[in-house]
Formats: C-alpha cells, structure tokens, sequence
C-alpha cells in the first residue's frame, strides 16, 4: 500500500519536530520577540531548566534557533531566537494545522446522518 502524503490528514505532513507541546511553545513564543533568554523561556513554557535545556538542544540542531550566550555583570545569560528556517518552519506547520481545523469546521456544518 503507497503513502499518499499529500492527503491533509496524513500524520506525516506534520513536523514531527514541532508536535512536541514544549517546543511548540518556544517556538511561538520566540515568534513574537527578537530574541528570549532562558529562564524567560521557562518561566513561560512552564518546564524544568533541564527539561527546557533538551528541547531547545533539538531545536537548535535542526536549525530552528539560534543560542547566543552572553554575560550579564559575572553572570552568563542565555538567548534563543528563530532563525529564518524556524519561522518558516512554524509558519508551513500552523497553515498544515489551520487546514485540519478548517476541516473539522467544514464537517460540524454539513448535515449529519
């Protein structure tokens, strides 16, 4: 049987990288600041420093984000941000998304049986 992966509903059209709650999260967050440091970030996701440290590590790997590090007086400061990848990245994804709601949408308005 052949993957018609051009089916909107077909699970692989989604990024599998972005359907994880915490890096979906970030990634939105970050969408709307130049850039965030990390406790920011945690604080608004709402996860552990370590937790929060994994997430990011993926993202960046696959080039999502950008991590600058900086000091602040002695302390060292962290910042994320999207790269131009990331944005487009989570744009294609939330359109993928807003496409499955349209459906759903369209479906509870048709009559039923």
């Amino acid at each position: 049987m052949e993957t018609d992966t051009t089916d909107q509903f077909n699970y692989r059209n989604l990024d599998s990288l972005l359907n994880s709650p915490i890096r979906l999260a970030v990634m939105s967050l970050l969408m709307g600041s130049k850039e965030a440091e990390f406790t920011f970030i945690r604080d608004k996701v709402g996860t552990t420093d370590g937790n929060l440290s994994r997430h990011l590590a993926k993202l960046e790997e696959s080039g999502l984000i950008e991590v600058r590090k900086a000091f602040e007086g002695k302390k060292p400061v962290t910042y994320q941000r999207l790269t131009e990848q990331g944005k487009n990245a989570l744009r294609e994804y939330v359109a993928k998304l807003e496409a499955l709601i349209v459906a759903i949408r369209d479906d509870t308005t048709r009559p039923q049986d």
